[in-house]
């Protein structure tokens, strides 16, 4: 039987990477993201079929199950990114209450609305992916408190699936370019210094990501559940 995949935000970046190696693997792939003329152009690209709606919006993501498959196999939660990097930064109490509710819309309502819509239509043996942050055990703020609730939430879900053989992880990336996530922001002068982190010298590419997330994914990742999977060329020990 031909597996069925949903991958939010997967448009650009590593959402993108992600679907097109699931593709590539033979599953029937359905990305979503915000930007209908860009999704239907990644879906026409990498062979999978594009749903347009916003993954934080209950009414959006509601509406958008008529669409979705009936039954979900990989359910894979890219949707998100640092808020901070698309504003000014905070003056006062309430721009930094909105900054705070906009990240943990952005990243964690996103993940948590998603899955919880499609929770029934997963299939037993499912696999559950949503893509976290090194930011959560590092700081960068609202952004990472926001990746940090990604983890417990995982935590949760995995013992909550569990006993259907469905499986829920969490895979951490450190730097990654050929993305959207720094919107112009990172200089020469902080990818330098990023760069010299790592232990292999290096950032990651959203090829890092999709492969650990495809793995993760796979038949044989089956008693793997309830992880946090860094792909960040060592620049977060696992230890």
């Amino acid at each position: 039987m031909t597996r069925t995949a949903v991958v939010t935000g997967g448009g650009t970046g590593i959402g993108k990477a992600v679907a097109a190696e699931l593709v590539k693997q033979g599953a029937d792939v359905v990305i979503t993201g915000r930007r209908t003329d860009l999704l239907t152009a990644t879906a026409a690209e990498i062979g999978a079929r594009a749903v347009a709606f916003d993954a934080a919006d209950p009414a959006q993501v509601q509406a958008a199950l008529a669409t979705l498959p009936s039954r979900v196999d990989v359910l894979v939660n890219n949707a998100g990114g640092n808020q901070a990097r698309r504003r000014p930064a905070p003056e006062g109490l309430a721009d930094v209450r909105d900054l705070w509710l906009a990240n943990f819309e952005s990243n964690v309502l996103s993940a948590v609305l998603v899955t919880t819509a499609l929770e029934p239509r997963l299939a037993d043996d499912a696999r559950v992916v949503t893509i976290g942050s090194i930011a959560a055990r590092r700081g960068s703020g609202s952004y990472g408190a926001a990746k940090a609730a990604i983890e417990a939430w995982t935590a949760d879900l995995a013992f909550a699936l569990g006993g259907r053989g469905i499986t829920v992880n969490v895979v951490s990336p450190g730097v990654t370019e050929e993305t959207e996530f720094f919107g112009g922001t990172l200089s020469e002068e902080r990818r330098k210094k990023l760069v010299g982190n790592p232990a292999n010298g290096r950032t990651g590419t959203p090829a890092d990501v999709a492969s650990a997330v495809t793995f993760l994914t796979s038949p044989e990742a089956g008693h793997i559940t309830g992880q946090v999977i860094g792909v960040n060329g060592g620049a977060g020990l696992g230890r």
